[in-house]
């Protein structure tokens, strides 16, 4: 676990300017994209070379930058470079990490410079965090390795969301509040306070989880109900 309170991450292995790539193509990449030039445009600390994806983008550009070929081809390359892993799928983003082996990959810690994280607030992130535009964290909250929180989430006092959670637009995690690893949160969703999700569970757009849900469960509704159970 890497303690941050600050926006970004200090490596003493890179100085300066860091080459990043990043792997997703679609549209959460192009975000990301988004999200590095505004940390540029505060202080200049990202060279973005462009997008690795499994899939062949349409266009051999994605808003300006080369797609640069496959997940296998990353590993194979002969430099350090910095990843940002934008996938939104909890399972995904964590099979795509599962893949990426070269010594030579160092993962990116992303916030956005609108998110505050002051020593104060006592947060931990994990590497490979991707916290987007307009987010809320309170204090004493910690994150997993490679979470995923989108745009105008709210996070509130010791919360604790473990490796590949993911939370969609909006989604609302209470004071106290437990995501196991690689719970995914709909657009809008709610976790009330002092709630347990189990590891791998999806939470759909508009729920509000407002008791304890197992692991490997999908939750719709309000109250949020478990509809369908996987092994």
């Amino acid at each position: 676990m890497t303690q941050l309170f600050f926006s970004e991450y200090e490596d003493p292995e890179f100085t300066g300017v860091r080459p990043l790539v990043i792997v997703g193509a679609g549209g959460l990449g192009r975000e990301v994209l988004q999200l590095v030039r505004q940390l540029n445009e505060v202080e200049q600390r990202w060279n973005v070379l462009g997008f690795y994806d499994d899939q062949r983008p349409a266009t051999e550009r994605v808003h300006e930058l080369p797609w640069l070929g496959t997940v296998d081809d990353l590993n194979a390359t002969d430099d350090s470079v910095y990843v940002a892993v934008a996938v939104g799928s909890s399972r995904s983003r964590a099979a795509v990490v599962s893949r990426l082996t070269s010594p030579r990959i160092h993962y990116a810690t992303l916030v956005h410079p609108s998110v505050q994280m002051r020593a104060y607030q006592q947060i931990q992130l994990g590497v490979g965090c991707i916290i987007c535009q307009a987010s809320i964290f309170t204090c004493d909250i910690r994150l997993g390795r490679h979470v995923l929180i989108n745009l105008g989430c709210t996070i509130g006092h010791d919360a604790v969301l473990e490796d590949f959670c993911s939370l969609m637009p909006h989604a609302n995690v209470g004071g106290e509040a437990h995501l196991e690893a690689g719970v995914y949160l709909g657009t809008n969703a709610t976790v009330i306070n002092q709630v347990r999700i189990g590891a791998a569970a999806v939470v759909g757009a508009g729920a509000v989880v407002v008791r304890n849900l197992p692991a490997q469960c999908t939750a719709v509704g309000v109250p949020a109900s478990v509809i369908k159970q996987r092994v």
